[in-house]
């Protein structure tokens, strides 16, 4: 497993790390503490030594899990979470310090420690940026010595953009091959200020794994049912914004370009062909899904044909739909 530097945190992470949204479940099926222990000791087995989590995921139990784990390890394990998201409404104006500080709080609690290595603000509505009030009692949690680092998980280039004017360590955005706009501009801003990338969604909600078929259905309560057009979170979440049809489409001829019915290892390694990169995380609910994904870190580097092709298909069926609005 190769590692890389998440920007000024300093910190070397593996390029490959797990999200854990899915940890010890499929989306939509009940939390099994069981199979999380199972994932995270298959991550840690392969070299993975950083972990996404969010207070929200699964109310709770995947931080509390993650914390369990980390009892185990006396090797350092840097955990990323985010806050924002159990906000009812979900408004900027009630990104306050009060809330964000029994964020942290509750999260430290949930993991049992001390210090949290990275928070990220998750997702808040793009008219949030422009409230200094966050960021500042961010500053405060930092002196006080509760997190280590901040940054944000964001919908939109332009929201990274925004947050990239504030003291911040890291971003997570989504950043595959169906998803290339952050490319453009913000890439290269990130790598100006030492900001972070951490790459999410990056096999499009299994679009880009190239198991998925015309006919697939998933299970009602699993949110590549039921959000296809953002009915409860930003549709930008599921398939990555991708109409579902034309994903099958263009991952058919991605699985042309690349001869292989397994699109995952290539999917995962064109992310990390751009080095503004520092992680790519990438869920399981299994310990066989980890294992796959981790191939990725010392699979070959795709060749510039391949790299021009995946952006001629993009081009193709992708960009139309989702460029201008994420």
């Amino acid at each position: 497993m190769k590692h890389r530097v998440l920007g000024k945190t300093g910190y070397s992470i593996s390029e490959i790390a797990l999200g854990t949204w899915q940890l010890g479940s499929k989306w939509g099926m009940p939390f099994d503490e069981e199979e999380a222990l199972k994932i995270l000791e298959e991550a840690y087995s392969l070299g993975i030594n950083f972990i996404d989590t969010a207070d929200v995921y699964k109310d709770g139990l995947s931080e509390k899990v993650i914390g369990k784990f980390l009892k185990t390890k006396k090797d350092k394990i840097y955990v990323v979470t985010k806050c924002g998201r159990k906000l009812k409404p979900h408004i900027s104006d009630l990104y306050t310090k009060e809330n964000i500080f029994k964020f942290v709080e509750d999260s430290l609690t949930n993991m049992q420690l001390e210090q949290l290595d990275l928070i990220l603000l998750h997702c808040p509505p793009t008219d949030a940026y422009y409230k200094e009030e966050m960021f500042l009692a961010l500053d405060e949690l930092k002196r006080m010595g509760k997190i280590a680092h901040y940054g944000v998980s964001v919908e939109k280039v332009e929201e990274a953009i925004l947050a990239s004017k504030y003291d911040i360590s890291a971003v997570e955005i989504i950043f595959n091959m169906f998803r290339q706009k952050p490319v453009e501009e913000f890439f290269k801003i990130a790598k100006e200020k030492n900001i972070g990338i951490i790459a999410r969604v990056p096999l499009a909600s299994g679009l880009l794994t190239g198991s998925l078929k015309s006919n697939q259905t998933f299970d009602s309560k699993d949110h590549r049912t039921y959000n296809r057009n953002g009915e409860s979170f930003d549709k930008g979440e599921t398939f990555s914004g991708v109409d579902y049809e034309t994903g099958i489409k263009a991952s058919e001829e991605l699985k042309r370009l690349f001869n292989d019915e397994n699109l995952t290892k290539y999917a995962l390694k064109w992310i990390l062909m751009h080095d503004e990169v520092s992680t790519v995380i990438p869920g399981a609910s299994k310990t066989g899904q980890i294992t796959e994904n981790a191939k990725a870190s010392d699979f070959r580097v795709l060749t510039d044909n391949e790299m021009e092709v995946v952006k001629t298909i993009y081009d193709k069926y992708i960009k139309r739909g989702v460029h201008g609005l994420w």
